[in-house]
C-alpha cells in the first residue's frame, strides 16, 4: 500500500471545527483580525470600486462623506451583530443555519452561498491577472467586456486562480497569515502611488488638492454609459458592501476564532485601511490614466497601476486580488463541506477553486462588481436578520430557538418563507418604485425580521 504524500497529510490534517465550537486553545487574539481584516478590505476590489466611483460621477465632497459614515456603520455591524453572535455560538454560519432552518434549506443555501463568494473570489483572481499579464503584453479587458477576448487572459487567469486556491487549501491559520503579512505593504503601496502621481493631476502643493479633487478627480459628472452616484449611493454602498459579511452572518466562520465580541471593532482596519483610503488611493490613479488616456476603455487595475508607479502598483494588484479571493475561498468551501461533513475541507476548497477560476475568465464579474457586491449581499441578508432573531429574540417572545434540532424536521418553513418573501419585496421595490439595488438592504432586513417572527409563530403553534 501506498504511504500518503507528506503534502496530502499536511492537509488532512486540517481542522476547521466545521460541526463543533471552536475549543478555547484555538482562540485567537487581536493581531489575526487586524491582519486578516485589513488584508480581505485593502485588496483587489479597492482597484474596481474607487474607479467605478470616479467613473459614476460622485462628487468629492459626497465620496468623503458617505464613505466616513457609511464605514462607521459597517464597523457597528460586524461588532454588534456579527461578533457577538459568533462568541456566543463558537460555530460556523453554515451550522448554526442547519440547526435553525433544518438540512434541506441549509443545503440550498449553501450552494447559494458558496456560488455568490466564488464569483466574488473569481473577480479578484481577474483582477491579479490584469497585473500578472503585463510582461507578457496580454490585450486588457475592455469596461464594455461581457467574454473573456483571448487565449493569454484565459491561461493568465488560471495560473493566478492555481495559486490562490492552493493558499485557501491550508485553512484560516493560513489564511490570515499570508493576510497579515501583505496587508502592511500593500496600503503602503495604495497611499505611496497616489502620493507620486498627484503632481501628474496638477497639485503641487497640499492647499491644491481639494479643488483638483473637486475639478479633475471626482467631478460629479459620470463617464458615458454610466450612472449618476450621489451622498446616499456612497453611504449605503459603503455600509453594504460586505453586507453578506456582517448583516448576513458570513464572518461568523471567521470570528468564531475570537476571544471577545470586541475584535469584532478589528474590522475597521479594513474598512478605513481599504473602503476609505484605498478607495481613494485608485480613484486617483483611475482619475489619472483617464486624463493621459483620453478616456480610454481599457478597464484593467494592473496597467492602470504600472502606468502610475511601475513594478510596485503591479505587484500591489497582484497580492491585494490574493488577500481578497483566499478568506472568499475559504467561506466558499465550508459551504460546501457543510453539505456532507465526511468530504474533507482542503478537497472541496480544490474543487471551489477551480469553479471560481473558470467564472474568473469572465470579464463582466469585474465591469459589474458594484452591482453584483450589492446583490450579493441583499440575497443572504435575510438569513442574517433570521439568525439574529433566532439567537437573542426567539425565547424572550415564548417560541423554540433552533427549530430544526429540537423538533427534527428537515425543513423549517419560517426561514425558507422569510427569504422568498423578503426578496420578492425587494424586488418589487426595485420594478415598482424604482428603488436601486444599492438601497434595498435596510427594509429589506425589517421586512425579514417581521415574516420571520409572524411565520414563527404560525409555524409552531402548528
Amino acid at each position: 500500500m501506498f504511504k500518503k504524500s507528506s503534502l496530502v497529510q499536511k492537509l488532512d490534517a486540517v481542522k476547521e471545527y466545521e460541526r463543533e465550537p471552536i475549543p478555547a486553545g484555538k482562540f485567537k487574539g487581536w493581531k489575526s483580525f487586524l491582519g486578516t481584516y485589513a488584508g480581505e478590505h485593502t485588496a483587489g476590489t479597492e482597484f474596481v470600486i474607487g474607479p467605478l466611483f470616479v467613473a459614476h460621477g460622485a462628487s468629492a465632497v459626497d465620496l468623503v462623506t458617505g464613505l466616513i459614515l457609511g464605514n462607521i456603520l459597517a464597523v457597528l455591524s460586524w461588532a454588534f451583530l456579527t461578533a457577538k453572535i459568533a462568541v456566543k455560538t463558537r460555530i460556523t454560519l453554515y451550522y448554526l443555519l442547519e440547526k435553525i432552518a433544518g438540512n434541506k434549506f441549509t443545503v440550498l443555501y449553501n450552494l447559494v452561498n458558496a456560488g455568490l463568494f466564488c464569483f466574488l473570489a473569481g473577480a479578484m483572481i481577474a483582477v491579479s491577472a490584469t497585473a500578472v499579464g503585463i510582461p507578457f503584453d496580454m490585450a486588457m479587458p475592455q469596461l464594455t467586456d461581457i467574454y473573456p477576448n483571448n487565449v493569454g487572459w484565459v491561461v493568465t487567469v488560471f495560473v493566478v486562480g492555481a495559486i490562490t486556491t492552493f493558499v485557501a487549501m491550508f485553512g484560516f491559520d493560513q489564511v490570515s497569515k499570508f493576510a497579515m503579512v501583505a496587508a502592511p505593504w500593500m496600503i503602503m503601496v495604495f497611499i505611496a502611488a497616489a502620493v507620486a502621481v498627484l503632481p501628474r493631476l496638477g497639485v503641487t502643493e497640499m492647499g491644491q488638492f481639494w479643488s483638483v479633487a473637486e475639478s479633475t478627480i471626482w467631478t460629479g459628472v459620470p463617464l458615458e454609459g454610466q450612472s449618476k452616484f450621489g451622498f446616499w449611493h456612497i453611504l449605503f454602498f459603503a455600509w453594504f458592501c460586505n453586507m453578506a459579511m456582517h448583516i448576513g452572518m458570513a464572518d461568523l466562520s471567521l470570528l468564531r476564532y475570537a476571544r471577545k465580541w470586541q475584535y469584532g471593532f478589528s474590522s475597521a482596519t479594513g474598512v478605513f485601511l481599504g473602503h476609505f483610503i484605498a478607495w481613494i488611493a485608485s480613484g486617483i490613479l483611475y482619475s489619472l490614466f483617464l486624463l493621459e488616456s483620453d478616456n480610454s476603455l481599457t478597464f484593467a487595475p494592473g496597467p492602470i497601476a504600472y502606468s502610475a508607479v511601475g513594478l510596485a502598483g503591479a505587484l500591489c494588484v497582484v497580492i491585494a486580488g490574493w488577500t481578497t479571493a483566499n478568506p472568499t475561498l475559504y467561506r466558499a468551501g465550508l459551504a460546501i463541506q457543510s453539505i456532507n461533513p465526511k468530504w474533507k475541507t482542503w478537497k472541496v476548497t480544490l474543487f471551489v477553486g477551480l469553479f471560481t477560476t473558470i467564472t474568473a475568465c469572465f470579464p463582466a464579474l469585474v465591469m459589474m462588481l458594484l452591482e453584483f457586491v450589492a446583490l450579493y449581499g441583499l440575497i443572504l441578508m435575510p438569513l442574517g436578520a433570521v439568525i439574529f432573531i433566532d439567537v437573542y429574540l426567539m425565547e424572550k417572545i415564548g417560541l423554540k430557538p433552533y427549530y430544526a434540532m429540537a423538533t427534527g424536521v428537515q425543513l423549517n418553513w419560517s426561514v425558507a418563507l422569510t427569504w422568498g418573501v423578503t426578496l420578492a419585496f425587494c424586488l418589487l421595490l426595485n420594478l415598482m418604485l424604482g428603488v436601486e439595488i444599492f438601497f434595498l438592504g435596510l427594509p429589506g432586513w425589517f421586512v425579514a425580521v417581521l415574516v420571520y417572527i409572524v411565520a414563527s409563530k404560525i409555524n409552531q403553534k402548528r
